[in-house]
């Protein structure tokens, strides 16, 4: 944003020149302290010393809570400040005192530079009354950290929005609203709309007319106040009380539209209740004590599916309460547990809808009864599920990372060991193809381990320039022999493709999973077709709750013309342990890892699908557009060898500081064969501890991440204040990211991923030192 730079200046005016608490205790500790010298006894000096430097203390705490304080509101007024900078509706973030901060470019354009102004002078141009619509909303951000009211203005209606961010608060404008039919016109009952202090700011004529009068507040409509949902009161009219059940609709901007329902029947009023349970826009139905349905609106009808007078049990239309609906009817009836709303699924719908029901009771000239006012709440019953999934692939993550770190630490001492046993052994010898099969089993662990760690979306990656024409190109040949022979796969490239830059080997992974998924969806054979297209985006896409935004693309599909997915399926299809195979024939985890490695490369992935026709899976790639004669060199660039042998003899001096020892012995003797010194230490202490010699010489330092107590990027910080030159290899069995978020990069550093060889190891350590 154009003034993000000076922010931070104005808030630290903001907060700085106010007034605080310590800075009356600091005073105070400098009388108490001015006293004590001058005191003629020593035990008062002493005392008053004593004084001093509690007050002191407490007046240090309150500054230190105070700073972090500013702080963090600092910081969240700054983020509040970058969102809104290119926001079209005027906004304006506030200090605590109610003086305006920054404004946007909209804000500037509509009302002029306002800094250090109130907000209610501000609006003085917009609105006749701007400090009572300030203070409103203050005084609704003392009760919710959001409030929103629609305010009329000389222009027309105006919705302003307040959020409290910090201890100020961020204001939005949106001006130009169109003026809306006002609530309960053509409602054949009364109704009236109230604001969140009881407030009345309409009815409609039929209360008028009812209450022959005009009302400004709740209190002279009804006397038992507060109301409940579907509360039997009565309304105070100039003709005397009349019996009504209350019902409550929440409106806009946090109000409230009130429907007073007639209870007496027979006569003009029954007809009075009648077309007023009809009309009424909340969906009702009538249950009566055995649970079957006395009457049903036409909103209720839609919901339920029920056909105008039809009278069934209504548990033959709801279920999924956890309970049978009849003991709940009865219960709520003879008022044995709280009424509260229950959430149900309506039965008598092809796709799957959800209604939160309220029961209200009813006492009539025929009984005792029940009232229930349904919602819908399939919107809100899918939220939750997405919640809930959310929260299970997280706590899910979290398990992969834990779980992989240790394997890793595990892996790295088995191959470790494995790669010195190799050394002492030559080809011929017998015991070589025991320790290879031991190693390339090491491998696929590995492998194992990090499919877990994609799936969580924690893997290191290893990210290389790639065509796709020569890696897709060899990939065919190990894709054809996955799909069978009943299966054909057919690749076809866009000339135009233009490189992009991914992990090779978990890019590979991915397209021999869809290829797999691909050839499972055509049990009788059939054609697989894979094809790459650059495609570029001038506007952002918007599918499947993602976004993709404009630019250049590499897109890969992989289109099978097998049995489909169904589309109540489609939208599970990446969640993890979910499969759509016979039981025994999938785990659940291919299309999850693939979603992944995709999303951790920074590309997308879709899907499409019709039933009986085929599936197409679709990958976008961003598009890594560098020269020519640049891709050209890093294609032909050699492969590592770190496998391939063991180098010449080095020398330097070696920190090694890892807390697992099987790993640790396996690295020092590594290091040692290759020529260097090794000075170990089990944590991060005990290499300072080694470094507080400053006669000892170290070239570089090999630590892992994670350790109990300081972790590695912490010691290493420290111990670079005295020694700026020394190189640096981290080791971790988590992921790369987890080294990043300890803090800023450490300069002369390098990340080694677990588990890693005996070559690896020393190469990289080489690599570092020259």
């Amino acid at each position: 944003m154009a003034d993000q730079a000076i922010v931070p200046e104005k808030l630290a005016l903001s907060f700085w020149g106010k007034p605080r608490q310590h800075w009356v205790m600091l005073g105070f500790g400098a009388i108490c302290t001015g006293l004590a010298w001058i005191a003629p006894v020593p035990q008062l000096s002493l005392a008053l010393f004593f004084a001093a430097g509690a007050v002191v203390a407490t007046a240090v705490l309150l500054n230190l809570h105070a700073t972090r304080q500013r702080r963090v509101d600092r910081r969240a007024l700054v983020q509040a400040g970058s969102l809104i900078e290119d926001d079209p509706a005027p906004c304006f973030c506030t200090d605590r005192a109610g003086a305006i901060l920054f404004q946007n470019q909209a804000a500037t354009a509509r009302f002029g530079p306002r800094r250090n102004q109130p907000m209610s002078r501000a609006l003085a141009g917009l609105f006749l009354n701007a400090p009572a619509v300030v203070f409103r909303q203050e005084a609704a951000l003392s009760r919710a950290r959001y409030t929103r009211e629609t305010v009329a203005s000389r222009k027309g209606q105006v919705r302003v929005t307040a959020h409290r961010v910090g201890t100020g608060t961020l204001w939005r404008l949106d001006e130009g609203i169109a003026a809306t039919k006002r609530s309960g016109d053509g409602i054949s009952l009364p109704m009236m709309v109230v604001s969140q202090n009881d407030t009345i700011l309409s009815m409609n004529d039929v209360m008028r007319e009812t209450l022959g009068r005009r009302a400004k507040s709740l209190s002279e409509v009804f006397t038992n106040l507060p109301l409940s949902y579907l509360q039997q009161a009565d309304l105070c009219t100039e003709s005397g009380k009349i019996p009504v059940t209350v019902l409550e609709v929440d409106a806009d901007d946090g109000r409230r539209e009130i429907y007073a329902l007639p209870l007496h029947h027979g006569g003009e009023v029954d007809t009075v209740a009648a077309r007023a349970f009809e009309a009424l826009p909340v969906a009702l139905v009538h249950v009566s004590a055995s649970g079957n349905i006395l009457a049903s609106n036409r909103q209720a009808q839609a919901l339920l599916d029920l056909k105008p007078g039809e009278t069934v049990p209504l548990s033959s239309i709801v279920e999924g309460l956890g309970r049978p609906v009849n003991d709940w009817l009865t219960d709520t009836l003879e008022e044995r547990i709280p009424n509260r709303p229950e959430v149900v699924r309506a039965r008598r719908k092809d796709e799957d809808q959800y209604l939160q029901i309220t029961l209200g009771r009813v006492t009539g000239a025929e009984g005792k009864s029940l009232l229930a006012v349904l919602h819908d709440a399939t919107e809100l019953k899918t939220l939750e599920q997405q919640f809930v999934q959310s929260q299970k692939m997280q706590a899910i993550g979290q398990l992969a990372g834990g779980v992989a770190h240790d394997f890793n630490n595990l892996l790295t001492a088995i191959s470790g060991h494995c790669d010195l046993l190799m050394l002492r052994h030559d080809r011929g010898d017998p015991d070589f193809a025991d320790l290879i099969q031991i190693n390339q089993n090491a491998n696929r662990a590995a492998s194992l381990v990090g499919q877990l760690l994609a799936f969580s979306r924690k893997q290191t990656l290893e990210p290389e320039v790639l065509d796709l024409r020569e890696t897709m190109g060899e990939l065919t040949h190990l894709l054809n022999r996955l799909v069978g022979e009943k299966v054909r796969l057919q690749l076809s490239h866009d000339p135009a493709l233009l490189p992009i830059r991914a992990d090779r080997r978990q890019l590979d992974q991915v397209l021999m999973n869809l290829a797999v998924n691909a050839r499972d969806a055509m049990p009788d054979g059939g054609r697989i077709n894979v094809e790459t297209l650059m495609v570029h985006l001038t506007e952002e896409l918007h599918r499947d709750q993602a976004v993709v935004p404009p630019g250049h693309y590499v897109t890969i599909s992989v289109r099978d013309c097998g049995i489909g997915i169904p589309p109540d399926k489609l939208t599970r299809i990446f969640e993890p342990f979910y499969t759509t195979k016979r039981p025994g024939e999938g785990t659940g985890l291919g299309l999850s890892m693939a979603y992944g490695i995709v999303k951790q490369t920074g590309g997308y992935i879709f899907v499409d699908s019709v039933v009986g026709k085929g599936t197409t899976f679709t990958i976008f790639c961003p598009a890594y557009d560098m020269p020519l004669g640049e891709l050209a060199t890093v294609a032909k660039a050699p492969e590592s060898t770190a496998r391939d042998g063991f180098q010449g003899p080095a020398e330097g001096v070696v920190l090694l500081v890892e807390d697992e020892a099987p790993v640790r012995a396996f690295a020092s003797r590594a290091l040692r064969l290759r020529g260097y010194t090794v000075l170990e230490a089990e944590n991060a202490e005990d290499a300072l501890k080694k470094l507080e010699d400053i006669n000892v010489q170290v070239d570089i330092f090999v630590t892992d991440v994670v350790m109990p107590g300081m972790d590695g990027p912490s010691w290493v910080r420290e111990a670079l204040k005295t020694r700026p030159n020394v190189k640096v290899v981290f080791v971790s069995g988590y992921a790369e990211d987890a080294f990043e978020k300890s803090g800023e990069k450490i300069p002369n550093s390098v990340f080694l991923p677990k588990p890693f060889s005996l070559s690896e190891l020393t190469s990289t350590v080489q690599r570092q030192l020259h």
